[in-house]
């Protein structure tokens, strides 16, 4: 019998990840179908339970419930628990248990892509989401020298910003905005801003007046693969990385703790790639 993995989120036309899962089960013979499960927000609840049917091995959680989904969850990991957010469910036996791979997944595009080491480093985050909040863990847990966080909701910045321990400033483009983002060494993108299919398709969350040509700009949004944001940050000569390897390094973290079997993430990589041109 066929076994299921869906993706839960709300919208989700954008998404990649059935192309590259799916190429990652076929490649290893496994009878296992990705689907999409969208889901709106009073059906989050029905959704996650509908991961114990037999047949269902798990699931990825994605925008806008990777915090929510947290107290729907019979067992949390230590380090999805320190975040605050989960974007992986998997199904042990009867418990369904949540996982963050998003942690892993960026930083493991910072040094292997980027050649990064965060430890030391100015860094600014754009945004304070979930995504946001398993990068911040990650790079606080890697000894980053201070780390500034900027959202539209002040509130829910301030809160993320308590929880690191970390310094917070105004979302409003004043002087110290522009301070602390022209002057980082990594500057992330955790907004959907420039994202293909959005309201915000074809913006940059930042002027590029305020990209250093010293940074290294890292943008989480995969599509398209060169964002607004980042042609401009190469504009100007800083290094960049685009979202699409951060994805795939997530999403073979998950695959792995679904099948117990090592991802064959070229495989995955490369169809990712064909799936956004």
């Amino acid at each position: 019998m066929t076994q299921t993995i869906g993706l839960i989120g709300y919208p989700l036309g954008h998404s990649i990840s059935p192309a590259f899962q799916q190429a990652a089960f076929d490649h290893l013979g496994l009878d296992i179908r990705y689907e999409l499960w969208e889901t709106e927000t009073d059906n989050l609840g029905e959704a996650v339970q509908n991961i114990r049917s037999p047949y269902k091995l798990g699931a990825n959680i994605t925008v806008p419930y990777k915090e929510q989904a947290l107290s729907l969850l019979d067992e949390i990991e230590e380090l999805a628990s320190d975040i605050g957010a989960v974007n992986t469910i998997a199904k042990r036996d009867v418990c369904l248990v949540g996982y963050n791979t998003d942690a892993g997944g960026f930083l493991r595009a910072l040094e292997e892509e980027g050649r990064f080491d965060p430890k030391g480093k100015k860094v600014a985050i754009l945004g304070a989401g979930g995504v946001a909040r398993a990068i911040g863990f990650v790079l606080v847990r890697s000894g980053v020298r201070s780390l500034t966080l900027f959202d539209i909701d002040i509130e829910r910045a301030e809160k993320l910003a308590a929880e690191l321990k970390a310094m917070i400033l105004s979302s409003d483009r004043d002087s110290r905005f522009e301070e602390a983002v022209s002057s980082a060494d990594l500057l992330v993108n955790c907004t959907p801003v420039g994202m293909k299919h959005s309201a915000s398709e074809g913006q940059s969350p930042l002027a590029k007046e305020l990209i250093s040509p010293k940074s290294l700009v890292y943008d989480v949004v995969y599509n398209p693969i060169k964002t607004p944001l980042l042609q401009i940050a190469e504009e100007v000569g800083a290094r960049t990385i685009g979202g699409l390897s951060m994805l795939v390094y997530q999403g073979a973290a998950a695959f792995e703790l679904w099948t117990g079997r090592k991802a064959p993430v070229e495989v995955m990589l490369q169809r990712a790639r064909n799936a956004l041109y």
